[in-house]
């Protein structure tokens, strides 16, 4: 009898938040469509849990993600359309990473390699283990730096780092990925699932909406002038201001007691 087959996204619900593994070791969690499929079902259906306030992304063994798998039939050949395999596939998972209205921990172990590094980028807060590799990989075999990772490699590290990241395909670790800023902490390998579990509790335990607008009012100021990004805080503070959690956040700090925002796992 054959066994069955292990699912290609784990998912794990714990108490206020959601963690989603990438789940293919054997290949370094390299993506193909069916993996793009289940995690964009689990992406979805945390969207929609009124008992996740946070999601956590991790991968299984001893890699994060090596990004797109180039086995996968379609891609090469004088018929491959690489173009329409990154808009039905990385350019959405990158869209309904950025669009989820609650907040993504990123855990990087081993190597986060081309698309793998930019879905560590597109988190919203991501941790890596001092000895992670982050290498854009796409220049190795004669293509360019994809899912977002032109846009956002210059706006984390500058023109002159983004441009040799890009160029020389040259892997950085993560403590110098987290010098550079192109993500939050690096810490001992040892201890990055626990730190990222740490920091998705305390996640939870925010007011839900004010992280949600707060990632909203981020992500619109990449593109916003000045005068329409003041307007936009204007309008997010405004509906803020009429939340039970705000009401409950002020009596707190006039109690001088800690908050308990609505929904929020005890």
């Amino acid at each position: 009898m054959d066994q069955p087959q292990e699912p290609l996204v784990l998912v794990e619900r714990h108490a206020g938040y959601t963690v989603l593994t990438l789940n293919r070791p054997q290949k370094l969690n390299a993506f193909d469509a069916a993996m793009h499929a289940a995690l964009a079902a689990a992406l979805d259906e945390a969207a929609g849990d009124a008992d996740c306030r946070a999601v956590l992304l991790a991968g299984a063994g001893r890699a994060f993600c090596s990004g797109q798998d180039l086995a996968e039939p379609g891609l090469t050949g004088p018929d491959a359309d690489l173009g329409a395999v990154i808009e039905r596939s990385w350019n959405e998972l990158v869209r309904r990473l950025r669009a989820l209205p609650k907040p993504i921990v990123c855990a990087v172990q081993g190597t986060a390699a081309g698309a793998g590094a930019s879905i560590a980028f597109a988190s919203d807060i991501t941790l890596a283990a001092e000895d992670a590799r982050f290498v854009q990989a796409f220049v190795r075999i004669g293509l360019i730096p994809d899912s977002g990772a032109t846009w956002v490699l210059p706006r984390l590290v500058g023109p002159a780092r983004a441009r040799a990241l890009a160029m020389l395909g040259e892997p950085i670790t993560g403590a110098d990925a987290a010098d550079w800023g192109l993500i939050w902490r690096a810490v001992p390998a040892a201890t990055l699932m626990q730190e990222a579990h740490t920091l998705c509790g305390r996640l939870a335990r925010l007011p839900a909406e004010a992280l949600a607008a707060t990632k909203r009012a981020l992500e619109d100021a990449a593109t916003n002038t000045c005068d329409a990004q003041l307007a936009l805080e204007r309008d997010l503070q405004a509906a803020l201001g009429r939340s039970a959690d705000y009401a409950e956040g002020v009596a707190a700090f006039q109690q001088k007691r800690a908050p308990r925002f609505r929904g929020a796992p005890e």
